[in-house]
């Protein structure tokens, strides 16, 4: 039998107009402290955010996500976000926060594949 360790996610969520309240899913980050693992993974459906919003700059959203996968990889670009531990990068990205794409509230599970798990979160929860 496997080891199974728990880990936390939240889902990424794109808000075109926060007056509405109104959002799309667009990406999931998992941190597992077990496994030394924080990533996120993304999928942007363009025609979903157009409807709440025609005028969505869909570039930058993919660039928000850009960033948030950065600072998981702990890309030297992302200043000393990039550079704190695991744990920290993941409660500055999980941080609630008013802007176009927005973390969702921290969910926790257990898994044995961190990497299997996100695939599986993302394919569920966002495509």
């Amino acid at each position: 039998m496997t080891a199974r360790s728990g880990f936390q996610y939240v889902v990424l969520r794109c808000v075109p107009r926060m007056d509405r309240e109104e959002f799309v899913n667009v990406g999931v980050l998992l941190y597992c402290q077990d496994a030394d693992f924080l990533e996120a993974r993304s999928a942007v459906d363009e025609s979903r955010l157009q409807a709440l919003a025609s005028d969505i700059d869909v570039a930058a959203v993919r660039s928000a996500l850009r960033t948030v996968c950065a600072v998981c990889r702990g890309d030297e670009s992302t200043g000393a976000a990039g550079r704190t531990p695991l744990g920290t990068r993941f409660g500055f990205l999980s941080a609630p926060r008013s802007t176009v794409v927005q973390p969702g509230p921290i969910h926790g599970w257990a898994t044995d594949d961190p990497t299997r798990e996100i695939e599986h979160l993302l394919d569920r929860l966002v495509h």
